[in-house]
């Protein structure tokens, strides 16, 4: 061990903008990437594995490590608890390893308050049409839960201005070359304050 401390990258975005399959193709090219596993309340899919996709847990006991204070950051979505351990992501820092933790924004402001050294990527859509078509492209909702949905997406993308880099999924190859671009310490063309960026969150925003 080296004894330099591993970078902690939070990457955030609103239901439905891609994030979970831009982060898979992420670890694949970057191996090295440690992942962070939640624990939720939420039930497990067919096509999830316990403490590989996530840590599947009841209520009381997600309520008992809240206690505890055994979580980094916690939050409910969609009547579902979210949380991150912090045994597990420091242990990895201290470790020297890289660490990427995919949350909501409520937990990425969490996490900044916590560990402000984060870096944190917000993902955009390239629109409201294809929010919505990856929304009802899922199969498992119904037209409420999508409706429910887009609507908690709308209000979750107007927090985009807390993250320190705007990745937009409008190319899915070129989108995934950005988040390596970032974690590997190039990505400051992508910084949130860039100037083409205002046309589309002026349009995802009206």
């Amino acid at each position: 061990m080296s004894g330099k401390r591993g970078k902690l990258f939070v990457i955030a975005a609103p239901s439905g903008a891609g994030k979970t399959s831009l982060v898979r193709a992420l670890m694949q090219r970057r191996p090295a990437l440690r992942f962070s596993i939640s624990y939720t309340t939420r039930q497990q899919r067919p096509n999830e594995r316990h403490s590989h996709d996530y840590f599947f847990v009841d209520k009381p006991e997600f309520e008992r490590m809240v206690a505890a204070g055994e979580f980094l950051e916690h939050a409910r979505v969609f009547d579902n608890y979210y949380g991150t351990s912090r045994q597990q992501v420091v242990q990895l820092l201290d470790e020297g390893q890289d660490v990427l933790l995919e949350i909501d924004w409520q937990g990425a402001q969490q996490i900044r308050r916590a560990l402000p050294e984060c870096r944190s990527i917000f993902v955009l859509p390239p629109s409201r049409e294809a929010l919505e078509q990856r929304l009802r492209g899922r199969g498992t909702d119904s037209d409420e839960v999508i409706a429910r949905r887009l609507r908690d997406s709308l209000a979750d993308l107007s927090h985009w201005s807390e993250f320190d880099y705007i990745v937009v999924n409008d190319d899915f190859d070129r989108a995934t070359a950005d988040l390596e671009a970032i974690v590997t310490g190039q990505g400051e063309h992508l910084r949130r304050e860039r100037a083409e960026l205002r046309e589309l969150l002026a349009k995802l925003l009206a």
